[in-house]
C-alpha cells in the first residue's frame, strides 16, 4: 500500500484554512482535513519575534499527491511564506490507512 502522510500548514484565518481544506478534499487530493483552533504562534519573522493568533489545518493523504497539495496550498494561501510540512505516518490503524488512500487520487 502506498505510503500515508500528515501534511500541516496554519493561517491567520479559519476562513482561508477551510477555503484550503475543502478544496484539497474536493479534487480527492486529501482524504480528510482537521482544523484546530485558534492557537498562539511565536516566531522570528523579518527580523523581529512575532506573536499571532492562527489556525491548524492537518491534512491526510498519499506520499505521491503532496507536490500537488503544496502547490494547491501555495496558490490559496494569503500568507508570503506559508508552512506546509509533511510527516510520513509510520503506522495507523489499517483500515484507516486504506481509507486514506482510497479516497484519494492517484497522480502516479
Amino acid at each position: 500500500m502506498e505510503e500515508v502522510i500528515q501534511v500541516t500548514t496554519t493561517g491567520d484565518n479559519k476562513e482561508i484554512v477551510k477555503k484550503i481544506g475543502r478544496h484539497l478534499v474536493e479534487m480527492r487530493l486529501a482524504s480528510c482535513v482537521q482544523i484546530i483552533g485558534p492557537i498562539t504562534s511565536i516566531y522570528w519573522w523579518k527580523d523581529k519575534v512575532e506573536e499571532t493568533e492562527e489556525w491548524l489545518c492537518i491534512i491526510k493523504s498519499r506520499q505521491s499527491l503532496y507536490e500537488a497539495i503544496e502547490r494547491e496550498i501555495v496558490r490559496l494561501h494569503t500568507y508570503e511564506l506559508p508552512e506546509i510540512i509533511a510527516l510520513k505516518i509510520e503506522k495507523g490503524l489499517p483500515g484507516y490507512m486504506k481509507w486514506v488512500v482510497d479516497e484519494t487520487v492517484s497522480r502516479e
